[in-house]
């Protein structure tokens, strides 16, 4: 126990043969249950997890019958912790990437009921940039700055790491068999918790690369189906948050935003076209193309605002 509180380290595991017993063996002592959920490996991961099941006693392997996916395989780590009444549950990745020495600095303000849920933030560490791969650098970068627009969670970047930690309320409130399965599993949960106006803190923790573990994500194409599942994410928080569940303006905001720049671009399109067959660009349509294109930014930076206040209390430096 870490202060009182049972803690279960949530660990997804898929291809992680080089790295899975250092996981095992350098976890902390006051982690209760190590559940590890194999997401049909094709390597003998699940043979080196078997074997570390009688010198660890704590370890829980759940095994997978079709591949789900990263987040898939979190879940269903949650939904075990939940089910055995867990008071906090951190995620942990099956490639050593996540230094076991920093869980404390996380745990802590969750324990102490300063928040809900905290995450590790490696881009506001000195030097990330050069210790990060740069195209995860910049990737990751542009990710998190869509997510805060999709979240609501405006003082929280580093939206892809996985090292997190959720109090029992989290685990209970959050459906977690409607959780997104692949690489976006972290922004669909921030997303998530903003609706349900859970705290969330982001942790200053160094990155860890070059431990040998093998990454088999595909940059470019990862960057792109979550940019898009953040858009779809971003839609349905609005719907969710500002129109069901409660109603705000920004909503009008937003709404007027996207009709008027959608006026822009049919504008932007005319006089690109009379330009080319006339010769000369119409001054009305000039005008009317940077009028609406200027109230379509104002809208979405008043609707952006309100966002931000709003859920100032549910976000923390």
């Amino acid at each position: 126990m870490y202060k009182e509180h049972t803690v279960a380290a949530v660990i997804p595991a898929y291809n992680e043969s080089t790295q899975i017993k250092k996981v095992i063996t350098t976890m902390p002592d006051y982690v209760d249950h190590i559940v590890i959920t194999d997401d049909c490996s094709k390597d003998n991961t699940v043979e080196i997890i078997e074997s570390c099941l009688k010198d660890y006693p704590k370890v829980v392997l759940i095994k997978h019958e079709k591949n789900q996916g990263v987040g898939g395989a979190i879940a269903t780590g949650y939904k075990w912790a939940r089910d055995n009444n867990i008071d906090t549950a951190v995620v942990m990745a099956g490639d050593g990437q996540m230094n076991p020495k920093d869980l404390p600095d996380l745990l802590d303000p969750v324990v102490e009921g300063v928040t809900d849920y905290s995450k590790a933030n490696r881009l506001i560490v000195g030097q990330s940039h050069k210790k990060i791969p740069k195209i995860r650098f910049f990737g990751n970068s542009a990710l998190s700055f869509l997510t805060k627009i999709a979240s609501g969670y405006w003082h929280v970047a580093d939206s892809q790491t996985g090292y997190t930690v959720a109090n029992k309320k989290v685990l209970h409130t959050l459906d977690w068999d409607n959780m997104y399965k692949r690489y976006g599993q972290p922004n669909d949960v921030l997303v998530k918790l903003n609706v349900h106006n859970f705290r969330v803190m982001d942790i200053a923790q160094e990155p860890v690369y070059n431990v040998g573990e093998a990454s088999g994500i595909n940059i470019k194409k990862a960057v792109f189906s979550i940019g898009w599942l953040i858009v779809k994410l971003f839609f349905w928080r609005l719907r969710e948050k500002y129109i069901i569940r409660d109603f705000h303006p920004l909503v009008l905001f937003y709404m007027m935003s996207f009709l008027f720049m959608f006026l822009s671009v049919i504008l932007f399109l005319r006089l690109i076209l009379l330009w080319i067959s006339q010769g000369t660009a119409p001054e009305l349509t000039f005008i009317a193309l940077l009028f609406t294109f200027g109230t379509s930014f104002q809208s979405a930076f008043f609707a952006m605002w309100m966002d931000m206040d709003y859920n100032r209390k549910q976000n923390f430096f």
